[in-house]
């Protein structure tokens, strides 16, 4: 099963399957199951409490969503749903009344993405490797470079991308990076750009994930530059580094970053990192505030529905907290739409530039 570090939205489960922007979109009824009987929601809830009780980040909230669960079973709540999309959304409303958690979400699985017993899960299928997340980038002007990112999925395509965008944009002055509309993902890009960034070996942030989880090869941090240190009982602690890149392309750079209420996961991850460490000012609105880690669970034997259970956390090593329900304030608060030109201001160029667009070579 593909680990995943943070939410995604996945092209296999177009439900916001690995994935919390923002409230959930609703699912399409074409990619629904026909109906929820009163045994199948069971088995769900049974299974989806079984999961928290064992892998939830926080083991007393995990427990304490279980409690909820069994006893809603026990008083006939579930037994009235026929329309899924209604169920999951009903299950997901009482979780987040118990604890709020930006991840934690019921999705119905749509069937060209359910799999089966040999299968890796609903949705774990990855994205295309051909598909781009950057969604604009080059030069706003003379020594000014642009990228924005709506997800760090790590695919080649991306990942090439990004490696023609550093290699064409050395040198620049300020480097903007725009990630207002940014779904989550995992560590890949990060660890490509930030070297560029950094002139020196830094510690970005610590990562948290239930020793139960890590010691079964679950879901968690995938790849990326993570040493393991000391941590609490039942606990794999790791520290994202980043080592520089002699002569690394942005090390001199002035460097903005935008956020926006929709900013989400590990786009958070990489504002805290800049932020903590004074390499970037953020521009923009606090994001939004889903800092918890972990990967899809099948709920029951037909795939029908599948949760996302959050099994680590991210934080801040100086402070011990995260961005959970917080998300990350900006070092200038200004309306999102209005990021861009903040930042061209204070890089002293025109406030009405447009942003490049994704030139068809980076697709």
């Amino acid at each position: 099963m593909r680990a995943i570090l943070f939410a995604v939205v996945a092209a296999a489960l177009p439900v916001q399957g690995l994935a919390q922007q923002a409230p959930a979109e609703a699912v399409p009824a074409t990619a629904t199951p026909a109906a929820v009987d009163p045994a199948l929601a069971r088995e769900v809830v049974n299974t989806l409490a079984q999961q928290l009780e064992a892998d939830f980040v926080f083991p007393e909230t995990g427990k304490a969503y279980a409690t909820m669960l069994r006893a809603n079973l026990a008083a006939g709540r579930y037994d009235e749903f026929t329309a899924p999309s209604a169920f999951a959304k009903a299950v997901t409303e009482d979780l987040q009344r118990v604890h709020r958690d930006g991840h934690l979400r019921v999705h119905v699985v749509p069937p060209e993405a359910r799999g089966g017993p040999a299968a890796d899960g609903p949705g774990q299928q990855g994205p295309d490797p051909a598909l781009n997340t950057i969604t604009g980038a080059g030069w706003v002007a003379q020594g000014i470079a642009y990228i924005a990112f709506d997800a760090f999925f790590g695919t080649p395509a991306t990942m090439a991308a990004l490696e023609r965008f550093i290699s064409d944009h050395a040198g620049a002055h300020t480097l903007i990076i725009d990630v207002r509309f940014h779904r989550g993902g995992d560590l890949a890009e990060m660890d490509l750009l930030l070297p560029h960034i950094f002139a020196e070996p830094t510690v970005l942030v610590t990562m948290d994930t239930r020793a139960s989880v890590a010691e079964r090869g679950g879901s968690g941090p995938e790849a990326g530059r993570l040493r393991r240190v000391a941590g609490p009982e039942g606990v794999v602690r790791e520290e994202h580094f980043v080592e520089p890149q002699p002569g690394g392309a942005f090390q001199q750079a002035r460097v903005y970053l935008l956020t926006s209420k929709r900013t989400a996961s590990a786009a958070e991850h990489l504002a805290l990192a800049l932020k903590r460490r004074g390499r970037a000012v953020l521009i923009g609105e606090t994001t939004y505030g889903a800092g918890n880690f972990g990967g899809m669970v099948p709920l029951d034997e037909s795939f029908s529905f599948a949760a996302f259970i959050p099994n680590g956390r991210s934080f801040n090593p100086d402070t011990g907290i995260g961005w959970e329900g917080s998300g990350i304030e900006p070092d200038i608060a200004v309306p999102a739409d209005q990021a861009l030109a903040e930042a061209l201001r204070r890089a002293g160029a025109d406030p009405n530039l447009p942003a490049p667009v994704a030139l068809a070579a980076m697709r």
